[in-house]
């Protein structure tokens, strides 16, 4: 399995790169939203990879962060979603946008989607919705490579330093955990906290809480 590639981008298409890797070429499919991202041309790239095999194919799908690539993992498990229709919402929301979209129940926004019609959005938000939570959580921006000879890097066992997660994405783990130890259910902290982050954005932690404390707070 290649679960990661280095190298440098010997072109780019329309939905996919081929990354050369020392001599040898790897062509890496990426949503538009990640190759609006990439480098240009002649540059040096990392992405996380998911290597698909079928009986008469072979494709490699490429990643900047971990969260996207388990996005994807999750989404390609929900029935009628195969990889390209995965890139499809990937790239029409990107994984902080689905993991909102999916906590708050928002099948539209994932039906927003080139090729995705009602019935598989609404099943991506009812087959992942207690996926949310944990994914919100999730980090892991693929530092730049560097050097003058790029290498095939296959996940090695010692990890690199993971980058410091981003204050928004702290604050809505942390509010989760507090509801959650306060004996809220995971899909319905993670809809508070989601609706809570999107009203205010720049929220810290206990705002977060308290925002979402409200939204919980029997009506009536």
């Amino acid at each position: 399995m290649i679960g990661k590639l280095t190298g440098r981008i010997d072109y780019r298409a329309a939905d996919h790169v081929l990354v050369d890797t020392g001599g040898v070429g790897y062509v890496v499919y990426c949503s538009d939203r990640t190759l609006a991202a990439l480098p240009g041309t002649g540059e040096i790239v990392a992405l996380y990879t998911d290597l698909v095999v079928r009986e008469d194919l072979m494709q490699l799908f490429g990643f900047t962060t971990l969260a996207e690539k388990e996005w994807h993992r999750l989404l390609t498990t929900v029935q009628g979603v195969g990889a390209k229709a995965s890139l499809a919402i990937l790239g029409a929301l990107g994984p902080d946008g689905l993991a909102r979209a999916i906590a708050l129940g928002d099948w539209n926004s994932v039906k927003a989607a080139k090729g995705i019609g009602p019935k598989i959005a609404q099943r991506v938000v009812l087959d992942l919705k207690d996926k949310a939570p944990g994914m919100m959580a999730m980090g892991g921006t693929v530092a730049q490579a560097s050097g003058d000879t790029p290498a095939e890097v296959i996940e090695a066992p010692a990890a690199a330093p993971a980058p410091a997660p981003r204050a928004e994405t702290t604050a809505q783990s942390d509010a989760l955990s507090a509801l959650g130890n306060l004996g809220y259910a995971p899909s319905d902290a993670a809809r508070a906290v989601a609706q809570a982050s999107q009203d205010a954005p720049e929220a810290e932690t206990s705002a977060l809480i308290r925002a979402a404390l409200k939204l919980l707070a029997p009506k009536g």
